[in-house]
């Protein structure tokens, strides 16, 4: 099957700053993708990595593939891309699929049932305190992620935990993200501190990606959750034995995770890498999927850190046209 390729930049700001113990996150930029076949037929793919040097190797290769190409081209050709644009060619290739041979019903889930990220920003206790309130008067989620190990913080994190504890109720879960920001030593504290703690979901990625025997060995202790691991070291999809985080828009062809999280005893959790409406869709696709399975937890979406606006639309062309 002969097809077109046609790419556009996209940029928008978050709402507020994401801070992490790697750096800032406030404006995301990408490319959006339609690829169009001899019948006229449109599929569309989003290319969304956080790094930029990532987005640089992207255009790159998409460059090497051309405007011009075929069905089979870019399926023998995707596994030895970058995840990123894995995911948007495979996104496109399937929303063709969809289209000519099988139909795909997208399912929409529902954004207040996602885990609940603290502002970077500010002390958590306040967003906390306000976010317990909002709760309270309407249904929401019952989990809370807390990213650490923010060398800007002007407070003492370990004292800020038990502050946390305190006022945290007894059917809420708790994730804490250091985003690979912690020495062995400081895991170990930490684990130490929170080994009987029930409402502690996980603590994920507490150690640096490439130190995958001190994941181990702390998995071994406390619940250990694994995210940018898996983005360097795809090998550990398999071979990760307990909560893996997964983010469809940097983990290659969308296809393929559809398909592992049909699989009985998976324990993957899906987040965002915050996407336009193109991507968005299949990572509440996915996420739709992931809370029916086995072992059913709240998605990471991060509720209102992305702008609203036409770039969000649920509609594809829509977006494409907003770009």
């Amino acid at each position: 099957m002969k097809l077109i390729i046609n790419i556009k930049p996209f940029s928008f700001q978050l709402t507020k700053k994401l801070t992490t113990s790697q750096g800032i996150i406030h404006t995301k930029k990408g490319l959006l993708l339609q690829i169009k076949d001899s019948d006229g037929n449109c599929g569309w793919g989003e290319v969304s990595p956080i790094e930029e040097s990532e987005l640089k190797k992207c255009i790159e290769e998409l460059a090497f593939i051309g405007r011009n190409t075929t069905k089979n081209s870019i399926e023998n050709y995707l596994c030895e891309l970058p995840g990123s644009l894995a995911f948007g060619l495979g996104s496109s290739l399937a929303d063709l699929e969809n289209l000519t041979t099988r139909k795909l019903s997208f399912e929409e889930f529902d954004i207040t049932k996602s885990c609940y990220l603290l502002p970077t920003d500010i002390d958590p206790l306040e967003s906390i305190v306000n976010y317990l309130d909002r709760s309270n008067k309407v249904k929401s989620s019952h989990t809370i992620k807390w990213k650490v190990s923010n060398q800007k913080n002007n407070f003492n994190e370990e004292k800020t935990l038990q502050k946390i504890l305190t006022i945290l109720p007894k059917n809420f879960k708790l994730r804490i993200d250091p985003n690979g920001g912690w020495s062995r030593q400081q895991a170990q504290e930490w684990s130490s501190e929170l080994k009987n703690e029930h409402r502690l979901e996980w603590i994920e990625q507490p150690l640096p990606s490439t130190d995958i025997e001190g994941l181990f060995s702390l998995a071994n202790q406390i619940p250990i959750a694994l995210d940018e691991s898996l983005v360097e070291f795809p090998y550990l999809r398999k071979t990760w034995k307990s909560w893996q985080i997964r983010r469809p828009a940097l983990d290659g062809d969308p296809r393929l995770l559809l398909k592992e999280i049909d699989k009985e005893d998976n324990q993957i959790v899906i987040s965002t890498a915050f996407e336009t409406g193109i991507g968005s869709k299949w990572i509440h696709h996915l996420a739709a999927k992931q809370v029916k399975g086995a072992n059913p937890c709240a998605p990471g979406l991060a509720p209102g850190w992305c702008p609203k606006g036409p770039l969000f639309n649920n509609n594809s062309k829509s977006v494409w046209e907003a770009a």
